[in-house]
């Protein structure tokens, strides 16, 4: 017989209340808690106050554990609560919920689980993947499981009031000032040689100095962290023996990841976790960096009926998760992972808010990157941008003066929403990702077949801001280009080196036969897959042809990211030339294969400094951080209009030569924007020959075009110098290269 942790008797609380207080537990100034859940449909709930009472046991060991049980009033509203007197922090709890057990109207209450709150703000323990734990709750009969599940899942634990902490700072880039660097906490300094041991892979590790100089020497002001909210595998992942390193299986929204925090900060509990998190912020902030987090709002790590029965699916799974309308027990998936939460339910709505709040009220954080975001606007139509929960983005007094970013799509039907959100928020732009690709990638590749079918005109949208999609908002073009978070990788997909390596994905590390990741790559391997043998610095053929052209279209992804209009995302370790072997799918991989490697060849200490000097190329000249829609004609007050196309004879673009069908040679050039201030020239060869290009005359009162940047050019300075005046009049521009020239007022 199973041995069960020991269970005093079921009390009542000593006080009741007239109203419902906060959901989630809350210390009170007589040593107690007050204490609400919601579960509508339950006929009754328990809180369990779990000791441990024999610690030298293992903690999947039930003789390890004691547990009180108190009884919650209620339901109020669907909620249940009581105030419980004598419970200290650092107390373990959880709940119980009593009520029917019927899954085909998508009932599943089991009073066997201990269920998690979903506002704890820290969890000790981790996750057993016993039978008890894996079927929602159900025995092999489909009828509710009796294995009590208190021995094999996380608790959550009370914290008192938080400490004290610096006032809130906030750095509030403007956006046209901001380029954001999308990292994982641990991937980011696991392998740093001058961040301590003990601090790498931690919260601490990337707010240390050294992790600091090179953020702010590569011009980041915006760090955007991969999900710290407390995650867990899948069931499937864990039996491989494998993580969601990256995190996005949120086992609670108001809880930091505590494997990413520092043992002593582990071993301390939930609150040292916590503490450990604000005060990076708080370094970060005094460095200038603002911080924002990708955040996983859309589904929870319980996955479909039959997986992980931990917290939303036992207290009220009607309410919580998204139905298909066809039967109240088939959940409809528009996530891909087995579960949606339901954007319909106002209570939904409001956990979303409460957590966006506490991270930004508390932790201090200073935006948000939405993880399919198109499925927290869904309502019984579909997506709609005037839903409930973006409404409340656009009018709440914290949430709508952070920084707001949605990846505009999900799975279901109408996912793609790229342009369509409010403002303020700002998206990825895949648009852009695929433009960059396919003209620099995927068109030389092809050959002349590729050069007809991917022209200028895609390119050049991209290139101005993307009006097409950010434009058309209420008042007309009030986002402007910044709502364009241009990218050309991120966490999924291929490296900046992968893309120009590799035609293939290679992802069999992962166990699923290389099925998993896309396959729309629109990489090019320029001639051999992989990386050589011996490292890109081999001199031996076929390597000595491809590694330097690879170099060069880097390069030229890079240029075109930093310097086109928009909000630009690196991915971390891209400076570098990390590479992850070919795997664009790589959420597994909790090893080197993600982690940033900091031991540069000469090769990766020429592409840092290349990125640096581009972020700094950028952030010199406003001519390149335009932070409104160019109209293509003068503004009022102006001469010369804002933005000018010429092609390679120096000749201004019209109608008709935008239509030439595979043009690969064109030239932007960007006024600066008020006097005194440089205009700036890009001339782009994407073309498989060299070319003689013409350049347009300086704009009257600036002086003569000076090239200060070649992506020919192994490094920033080139052969020649930066300040070095191009030959008057016209460039010798490679093939596929970008040249960069400035003309000084």
């Amino acid at each position: 017989m199973q041995a069960r942790p020991k269970v005093t008797p079921l009390t009542r609380p000593n006080r009741t209340r007239s109203h419902v207080p906060p959901l989630g537990v809350r210390t009170t100034r007589d040593g107690g808690i007050d204490v609400a859940v919601l579960a509508s449909h339950a006929s009754g709930v328990e809180l369990c106050l779990i000791d441990v009472v024999a610690p030298e046991k293992d903690q999947h060991d039930p003789a390890r554990y004691a547990e009180r049980r108190v009884t919650l009033d209620g339901p109020t509203y669907g909620v249940w609560h009581g105030h419980v007197p004598d419970v200290p922090p650092g107390q373990r709890y959880g709940f119980r919920a009593h009520g029917s057990w019927d899954p085909g109207a998508g009932m599943r209450h089991n009073p066997a689980k201990l269920l998690l709150d979903p506002y704890a703000r820290g969890y000790v323990g981790d996750l057993a993947y016993v039978p008890a734990t894996l079927r929602g709750g159900a025995d092999d009969d489909g009828g509710p499981d009796e294995q009590d599940s208190l021995p094999f899942v996380p608790h959550a634990v009370v914290l008192d009031g938080l400490p004290e902490a610096p006032p809130l700072t906030r750095p509030r880039i403007p956006w046209a000032d901001t380029v954001v660097y999308e990292a994982h906490v641990r991937g980011l300094t696991q392998q740093h040689p001058e961040v301590p041991e003990e601090l790498r892979g931690t919260y601490a590790g990337v707010a240390h100095p050294a992790m600091i100089e090179h953020l702010t020497s590569l011009g980041v002001t915006t760090l955007e962290l991969l999900p710290i909210h407390a995650s867990t595998a899948e069931p499937w992942l864990a039996g491989r023996g494998l993580t969601n390193y990256w995190g996005y299986s949120t086992m609670g929204f108001f809880a930091p990841h505590a494997g990413y925090a520092t043992r002593a900060a582990q071993e301390a509990g939930p609150a040292a976790v916590l503490d450990e998190v604000r005060g990076m912020v708080h370094l970060l902030h005094e460095a200038g960096i603002e911080v924002l987090l990708d955040v996983v709002y859309n589904h929870t790590c319980e996955g479909g009926d039959d997986a992980l029965f931990l917290s939303w699916r036992g207290l009220d799974n009607p309410l919580y998760y998204l139905h298909d309308g066809a039967s109240p027990a088939a959940l409809a998936d528009v996530t891909g992972t087995g579960n949606t939460l339901d954007f319909r339910r106002h209570r939904v709505v409001q956990l979303t808010l409460d957590s966006l709040r506490y991270w930004a009220d508390v932790v201090g954080v200073d935006g948000f990157r939405f993880d399919l975001a198109v499925t927290l606007g869904r309502d019984h139509e579909g997506f709609t941008p005037d839903h409930p929960f973006l409404v409340a983005l656009q009018t709440d007094p914290v949430l709508s003066g952070l920084k707001l970013v949605a990846e505009p799509w999900d799975v279901g039907p109408g996912g793609w929403q790229t342009g369509q959100f409010p403002a303020p928020m700002a998206e990825w732009n895949d648009r852009f990702r695929n433009a960059v690709r396919s003209f620099w990638l995927e068109a030389p590749q092809r050959g002349s077949r590729g050069e007809a079918m991917f022209g200028m005109r895609e390119l050049t949208t991209r290139l101005a801001g993307s009006a097409d999609l950010f434009g058309h908002s209420d008042p007309p073009l009030m986002r402007g280009p910044v709502a364009s978070v241009n990218y050309v990788t991120a966490h999924d997909g291929f490296t900046l080196a992968d893309l120009v390596a590799f035609d293939r994905k290679h992802n069999e590390a992962n166990g699923e036969d290389n099925r998993d990741g896309t396959d729309d790559n629109r990489s090019w391997n320029h001639g051999v897959e992989g990386h050589a043998p011996g490292g890109d610095d081999a001199a031996t053929e076929p390597w000595s042809a491809v590694v330097p052209l690879r170099r060069r279209s880097q390069r030229n992804l890079l240029a075109t990211l930093l310097l086109a209009a928009g909000t630009p995302m690196l991915t971390a370790g891209d400076e570098l030339g990390r590479s992850q072997g070919g795997n664009n799918n790589a959420y597994t991989q909790d090893s080197p294969v993600s982690w940033l490697g900091w031991d540069l060849d000469p090769a990766g200490r020429d592409l840092l400094a290349t990125a640096r000097f581009l972020t700094g190329l950028r952030a010199e000249h406003a001519a390149l951080r335009a932070e409104s829609f160019f109209l293509g004609s003068p503004r009022p007050g102006e001469e010369v209009p804002d933005l000018l196309w010429f092609d390679d004879s120096g000749t201004s673009m019209d109608h008709d030569a935008w239509a030439v069908q595979g043009r690969r040679i064109i030239q932007m050039l960007r006024p600066g924007p008020d006097a005194g201030e440089a205009d700036v020239l890009l001339v782009i060869n994407g073309g498989l020959e060299d070319a003689d290009v013409t350049l347009p005359e300086p704009l009257t009162g600036a002086g003569p075009w000076e090239r200060v940047w070649s992506s020919t050019w192994d490094t920033p300075e080139g052969p020649e110098q930066a300040d070095e005046a191009a030959e008057p009049g016209h460039v010798v521009l490679e093939s596929l290269s970008v040249d960069v020239l400035v003309a000084r007022r």
